[in-house]
């Protein structure tokens, strides 16, 4: 049953991936994507990591994030969830019988 849920979460995130990286400008940063959608938000948790976390977590871990092509982390997504379906799907095993052997 979950290695059905993580497969369909997998094919979700990757059309999620195809259909930005063809719909959208060829190169268009996740910064740039989550700036056009919501830009008092991305600044909102800007300000929140900074004051929360650390500069250093919003300089390091999250601009280079940003900065990246905004299908590349649904295509991650994706491909963590699928390698999680096929492990899962590949644990089902033989069923032994319960009966004792004389």
């Amino acid at each position: 049953m979950s290695a059905r849920i993580l497969a369909v979460l997998a094919a979700i995130f990757l059309v999620i991936a195809f259909a930005l990286a063809t719909l959208l400008p060829p190169m268009l940063s996740l910064g740039e994507l989550a700036a056009m959608v919501d830009h008092p938000t991305l600044v909102a948790v800007q300000d929140w990591t900074r004051m929360q976390i650390s500069q250093w977590a919003w300089d390091q871990l999250a601009m280079p994030l940003l900065e990246r092509p905004c299908w590349l982390v649904p295509i991650a997504i994706g491909l963590v969830c699928t390698g999680a379906a096929v492990t899962l799907a590949s644990r089902g095993g033989v069923r032994r019988s319960h009966r004792r052997r004389s």
